[in-house]
């Protein structure tokens, strides 16, 4: 019985492609490599792809020397003095950054996209974000 199980396993053996032993074997060397990006990816990503606000704050916190919750009602404070004052159709100007305003935008006619018709679009608000000469030129 032995010798029948080892003439099954050598029948198989030959069976197999010399590519696909090959890629199966490029898949396991490439499965770790992929992990370890996708680790060294993650660990970066929080730092830093995104600012939150409360990075801004401990960041504000630690070089002005203040408690980070003080640090962090300033900035909630500012936020929702720009938006009160973006409610009532002010510009905001800040230094560096560049100019905040609400623009008003026109009825106009679009049209479906999946039929074709046309549609008649509401006159609506946005805000509008121009950046100052010295961010484009830092960027």
């Amino acid at each position: 019985m032995a010798k029948a199980a080892t003439k099954v396993t050598s029948k198989k053996a030959p069976a197999r492609k010399a590519g696909a032993s090959k890629a199966s074997a490029a898949k396991t060397v490439k499965a770790p490599a992929k992990a370890a990006t996708k680790t060294a990816k993650a660990s970066a990503a929080p730092a830093g792809a995104i600012l939150t606000l409360r990075h801004i704050a401990e960041r504000i916190s630690e070089t002005h020397e203040l408690p980070k919750r003080q640090a962090n009602e300033m900035l909630t404070q500012m936020i929702e003095m720009i938006a009160k004052s973006l409610k009532k159709g002010e510009k905001i100007r800040l230094s560096g950054l560049g100019i905040l305003q609400v623009r008003k935008r026109a009825a106009r006619t679009g049209r479906n996209p999946q039929t074709g018709e046309p549609i008649k679009i509401k006159a609506s608000k946005k805000i509008a974000f121009r950046p100052a000469k010295e961010l484009k030129e830092a960027i």
